[in-house]
């Protein structure tokens, strides 16, 4: 797809977003912002997944750190200032990235699966099993976060959609951003040979921990907004199966590709949304799709243009031969 098309869907998804709320109702609003959150949640996974080749089953670790962060230090009455809270729920998820991928990073392939997996359940049972963290019972954020900007309520479902849709937007530029920077090259580059990019002089560990610390602080910012939005917050957050939901999102969208990440998290909560209503099994319904869809497109929704097009041309030279 040539970069002028890309821009001009990019950019059309954005004024429907910005202009659903117009039309929708107030269940669809918190639906819509729900899917804006977690797929900051997905991109943070794609750059650690889709371009360093990391796959990481702990990742809800960071999430649900910075949600346990706002809950602890929000005042029962009255809304946490955000800009107190948020920095320190970002910092805690950084430095528990930091000093967990300063140690997985050194594994690879399943290894690396299986000890940020260990890991991130070493994080969910302290908070399970932790009276000051409410245990398995949780915690409950009363007030939403409060800005101090006027004009700017976060107690406003209408206001949080907007600003959920500011920063999934400034996420995904970000890292759109990082990517084509030398770092992002010098990442996708470990992704397909990382001894020949040590060969080359690349310190290909300390990238490796860089991309894992900013992808712990993304999730963190999404585990933020999502503890500020659903008002409550319980070790499931952590727990092994968030980390793998989030996983199959990415690879239902497409792994590698920004835009699949998201594509990926708006399919997988809206089918969640028609299969629960046909079933309350309905992670079987998901599970079969998610598998069809493997099947059928392995390059994930993000991937479907491109494998039309090259099928198109395939009928094309066969038909002209």
């Amino acid at each position: 797809m040539s970069t002028r098309r890309r821009i001009v869907l990019l950019g059309g998804a954005l004024v429907l977003l910005a202009l659903f709320p117009l039309l929708a109702e107030k269940f669809y609003l918190q639906l819509v912002t729900r899917i804006m959150v977690l797929s900051i949640f997905t991109l943070s996974l794609d750059l650690l997944v889709g371009y360093t080749g990391m796959v990481s089953l702990g990742h809800a670790a960071y999430f649900g750190i910075a949600a346990y962060v706002l809950a602890l230090v929000a005042p029962a009455d009255v809304g946490a200032n955000v800009w107190l809270t948020l920095p320190v729920a970002l910092l805690a998820s950084a430095l528990a990235a930091l000093v967990i991928g300063s140690l997985v990073v050194r594994t690879a392939g399943v290894y690396f699966i299986m000890v940020t997996l260990a890991f991130a359940q070493m994080i969910y049972y302290f908070f399970h099993d932790t009276r000051v963290a409410g245990g398995s019972d949780g915690i409950y954020v009363n007030v939403r976060p409060q800005t101090f900007i006027p004009g700017i309520d976060l107690g406003d479902d209408l206001h949080f959609y907007y600003v959920a849709l500011m920063l999934m937007v400034g996420v995904f530029a970000l890292l759109a951003t990082l990517l084509r920077s030398p770092f992002g090259r010098a990442l996708q580059g470990i992704k397909a040979n990382e001894r020949r990019m040590r060969s080359l002089g690349f310190a290909t560990l300390r990238y490796k921990l860089a991309a894992f610390v900013i992808a712990g602080t993304l999730a963190g910012l999404a585990g933020y907004l999502a503890a500020a939005r659903e008002g409550y917050v319980n070790p499931e957050m952590l727990a092994w199966h968030q980390s793998g939901t989030v996983l199959m999102m990415l690879i239902l969208g497409g792994m590698g590709t920004l835009v699949g990440a998201v594509l990926g998290t708006f399919a997988y909560v809206l089918l969640q949304e028609v299969f629960s209503d046909i079933t309350r099994h309905w992670q079987l319904l998901m599970g079969t799709f998610i598998i069809v869809a493997v099947l059928v497109f392995p390059q994930g929704l993000a991937g479907l243009a491109q494998q039309w097009r090259r099928r198109r041309a395939r009928l094309e030279d066969a038909s002209g031969e």
